[in-house]
């Protein structure tokens, strides 16, 4: 018999297939025949036998539906920089146009977040729909829209606007790319298998980053491997000073010593400063006259090898009883307290068990955590400073200090076995915990998961009343804090430099005070009523916040105007000066009207802005002349670095920068002229109440005070377990240094879930509404939007059928875009290797119960996650290279520098696949857009 014409779809009326619709016998037929396949399996882009019934394979199922959302998400985010872009969200925003149903909408992604993830957030779900969101937000946005603050292209740097909005695009994207499944459920993505070993450890910088050697950073592998002493002449008698002797290798060249005094570590953080200036550069750690003990070295050592530089045993006497040797004698006064203490001579290869004192050994670990951390910037470890720092002035060894290296290369390995025996532990530990922790993570990710955890706490005082397996976790919980606590204190090379910086600022903070004032004077009523006195407008006057932050920018807009008058006297031309001037406050579209002239002609936007006619005045003959040569002139001065034209291209690098300072004098005008109207202020109010006053009712009823002292407790105990961790010996049991860490843990867990217990009880349901926000996002991700699934397969055929789009070219462009996202997927898998074989890195496995969770439990794909992660790998690189203090320097000098970051990031991405063109598959963007709009309509 034979079986029923199933139903045709109209692809582009917006049909989709729901999620819980009834099948029919044939499709239920048709669905039992499909044949079984893995979801991630991996198919060549030439596979075109789709599954039975479909048209589309899955890997181009996905690839075609993370294309259109990618550009549909792209367009979405461009246009919230519209005047009218919140007109066209719909509701609770108003509309010149009525109106705008959810089906309607241009904007239907945006829309979607902001109904069920911004709007209902706890706070903001009181907000009144017309005095807030229309009469106040929507206002205040339309009004920044239409400033038309400038962008990365008038500033010729990446804003913060834009890097910001790239990131908000990529996040949008791969939620909406996991969140929304297709209709077919074949939807599969590439994989490596080995890919994603290579990235569990791509970000895990590894224990080796403390390695003595074999860590080279942007081509200098540097390690201060030793300490000396250096005899320094200061009128009549001489000062003995440490010096940190560094060991430097650069590819492809044998090794060398420098050494280096801590005040020479001082003047290279100066010339950094003055090389770089505006570069935020890492503070110099503090001066650290201490050293470090240990049993280990000197067993198997000789007598005779001890090195002077590190003061390398207790005092040994000589045969006349004379006590310390002289060589020794200088350095007695740093550890006086050893001083009293002699041994008696050894016998030449008798084994010893007395202490080995290592001077300033902490020093020497923080200096090499600053200079590594210095050289993980490219700009810095390719300066002129660290470049003379590192390779001036070269020194040969003695046996003595050959010695010292040796000695403390051996208490690196051994931190580093230390480390890893701890970690070793940790893990063992947390293992212990898995069954239980696998519960609690099915408790989780299941329906409802956050909100039971939640009420949990909140029903029970006690961390003993809790069920078994939250219990469990508090246990998992402790072992976690406690390898942290561990890491950021002793682990690392900076650590003794954090420990006393922290140390410093607990000793300073005056919590019985602290906790007095909090108990009795309620400071968030004080913020409040302080900001009612900077936001009071007394007779509709200026109130006291408009006043400073008008001050402010004033003291700015006359800066500029200083260095504009500056730069206006240089140029002697105020024909030029004013049609710039001219340019930057005309409107909009006259301005993109230029630049697109500019960018079509290949010139600059200079050149473009002086010969237009549509910006007054006109140039003579002999002005476009001078001009014409003096952009000859730029050009050449900045490809060249010979300086011969450089005389000639001076009158268009005024120019330039004259135009840059308009464009920023600007901007800083239209803030101001935001600032001083009303709804700025009165959106300012609406938003302290509507975030603030919540927290302030839980502050009351919660007694927040009483934490005060119980972090200080903490504290305090922390330091003092810290501090008996560092004066044990490196070969001490690492059981207890794991345990010891854990107690403290455990010492304070009560009064930490005590204070969540408390604020939880006292929140009047702030907690569960955040829960359930969150648990909203969650179930988006898990199961899609309510509205239904995108049917990949009825648009594309839909379209072949209304001749929409030629299939065969768009399969070729589907499967062009498969074949690329591969290649991409294995280019950046190759330059993960590649970067970690260059810094001899290796893949460490990761802390303790880390894999407790995974991406996929949230519902996001891990293939997604993996290939965002890649799409910012390198991007990161180059956002420390952008400078925002070129004001002051060279125009010529910061347009090489330009040009050469450019460069640079051409050759960081030199192989990267190129996206494949893209045009065929444009013509489903409105039968797409429609089917998008009825699955978000909810």
């Amino acid at each position: 018999m034979a079986e029923p014409a199933l139903p045709k779809v109209k692809p582009l009326n917006g049909t989709v297939q729901p999620l819980d619709g009834i099948s029919t016998a044939a499709e239920q037929q048709t669905n039992q025949a499909l044949p079984s396949r893995a979801k991630n399996s991996v198919l060549s882009p030439n596979d075109t036998a789709p599954p039975p019934g479909q048209t589309l394979t899955g890997k181009q199922e996905h690839y075609l539906k993370r294309e259109l959302l990618s550009r549909q998400v792209k367009y979405e985010i461009s246009e919230l920089a519209s005047t009218t872009a919140l007109q066209r969200f719909g509701a609770p925003f108003r509309s010149d146009y009525g109106e705008v149903a959810p089906v309607d909408s241009e904007l239907p992604i945006l829309r979607y977040i902001f109904v069920h993830h911004v709007r209902n957030f706890p706070f903001l779900d009181r907000a009144r729909e017309k005095e807030f969101w229309q009469d106040k937000l929507q206002v205040f946005l339309e009004h920044f829209a239409e400033k038309h603050i400038s962008s990365s292209e008038d500033r010729l740097e990446e804003t913060k606007r834009r890097k910001l909005a790239m990131k908000a695009e990529k996040l949008v994207e791969l939620m909406m790319v996991s969140g929304i499944p297709t209709a077919s459920g074949y939807e599969e993505r590439i994989r490596f298998s080995e890919l994603e070993v290579v990235d569990a450890g791509a970000n895990q910088q590894g224990l080796l980053v403390n390695a003595p050697e074999g860590h080279a950073i942007n081509g200098w592998e540097v390690n201060v491997a030793g300490v000396r002493t250096t005899s320094v002449k200061r009128t009549v008698r001489y000062h003995q000073h440490a010096e940190f002797i560094i060991r430097v290798r650069q590819a492809g060249n044998p090794e060398f010593f420098v050494g280096r005094r801590y005040g020479d570590f001082v003047k290279l953080h100066k010339k950094l400063r003055t090389e770089l200036p505006g570069k935020i550069l890492a503070p110099l750690p503090r001066k650290n006259r201490s050293s470090t003990q240990s049993t280990f070295l000197s067993l198997g050592g000789d007598d005779d090898a001890s090195s002077v530089s590190s003061v390398s045993t207790q005092n040994t006497t000589t045969p006349d009883g004379s006590g310390e040797s002289g060589s020794l004698r200088h350095l007695v006064g740093h550890r006086r307290s050893l001083s009293t203490q002699h041994s008696s001579p050894r016998a030449s290869g008798e084994h010893s068990r007395e202490r080995v004192l290592l001077y300033r050994e902490d020093q020497r670990v923080s200096l090499r955590a600053f200079l590594r951390t210095f050289l993980q910037n490219e700009q810095i470890a390719k300066s002129k400073a660290m470049q003379e720092f590192l390779t001036t002035n070269v020194i040969h060894l003695n046996e003595e200090e050959i010695g010292d290296i040796k000695r403390r290369k051996n208490m690196d390995q051994k931190r580093i076995e230390e480390q890893q025996r701890f970690y070793e532990i940790a893990r063992q530990r947390a293992r212990e915990l898995d069954v239980y922790m696998e519960k609690f993570r099915r408790d989780i990710v299941e329906s409802n998961g956050l909100s039971k955890l939640f009420k949990e706490i909140k029903d029970k005082e006690k961390i003993e009343d809790l069920s078994i397996e939250y219990q469990k976790f508090a246990e998992w919980l402790r072992i976690e804090v406690a390898a942290t606590i561990y890491h950021l204190f002793l682990a690392e090379d900076n650590s003794p430099e954090l420990f006393a910086q922290a140390k410093r600022l607990h000793s300073m903070i005056p919590y019985t005070a602290l906790r007095q004032v909090i108990r009795f004077a309620n400071p968030a009523a004080v913020m409040s009523g302080v900001l009612d006195l900077f936001l009071a407008q007394p007779f509709g006057a200026r109130s006291l916040a408009q006043r400073a932050f008008g001050m402010t920018l004033n003291d700015g807009i006359k800066s500029f105007q200083k260095s504009i008058d500056a730069v206006a006297v240089k140029i002697n031309d105020p024909v030029l000066c004013e049609k710039l001037r001219i340019f930057v406050n005309s409107p909009e579209d006259l301005k993109n009207s230029i630049r697109a002239s500019a960018a079509s002609d290949d010139v600059d936007l200079i050149v473009a802005i002086l010969r237009s006619e549509e910006i007054p005045p006109e140039l003579t003959s002999p002005q476009i002349g001078t001009v014409f040569n003096a952009y000859v002139a730029w050009i050449n001065a900045v490809e060249n670095t010979d300086d011969s034209m450089k005389a000639g291209a001076s009158l268009f690098a005024d120019l330039k920068q004259l135009l840059k300072m308009y464009t920023r004098q600007r901007d800083k005008a239209c803030m101001l002229s935001l600032i001083e109207e009303p709804v700025t202020l009165q959106l300012f109010r609406d938003l302290f109440t509507i975030f603030y006053e919540p927290l302030v009712r839980v502050y009351k009823s919660a007694n927040v005070y009483s934490s005060v002292s119980d972090f200080s407790t903490f504290a305090d105990d922390m330091f003092t377990v810290l501090a008996q961790a560092q004066r044990q010996d490196v070969s001490a049991d690492p059981n207890q240094t794991v345990q010891s860490f854990i107690d403290l843990c455990a010492r304070h867990q009560d009064n930490f879930y005590k204070f969540v217990h408390e604020v939880h009880t006292h929140d009047k349901g702030l907690f569960t509404q955040i829960m359930g926000w969150l648990e909203g996002i969650l179930e988006f991700l898990r199961l899609g939007p309510q509205g239904g699934k995108l049917d990949m397969n009825a648009l594309f055929q839909g379209a072949v059928d209304m001749s929409s789009i030629d299939r065969s070219a768009a399969i070729d462009e589907i499967n062009a875009l498969i074949s690329w996202q591969e290649a991409r997927k294995k280019w950046h898998q190759d330059k993960t290797r590649q970067k970690m074989a260059a810094e001899h890195s290796a893949l460490s496995s990761p802390p303790p119960g880390s894999n407790t969770f995974r991406s996929s439990d949230f519902g996001l794909d891990e293939a997604d996650v993996a290939e965002l992660r890649d799409s910012e790998a390198f991007e990161s690189e180059d956002e420390d290279e952008q400078e925002d203090s070129d004001e002051g320097a060279d125009p010529i000098a910061v347009e090489r520098k330009r040009r050469v970051r450019r460069q640079d990031h051409l050759r960081r991405t030199a192989g990267e696949p190129v996206k494949p063109v893209v045009k065929e598959l444009a013509g489903l963007r409105e039968g797409f857009l429609s089917m998008l709009r009825m699955v978000l309509a909810e």
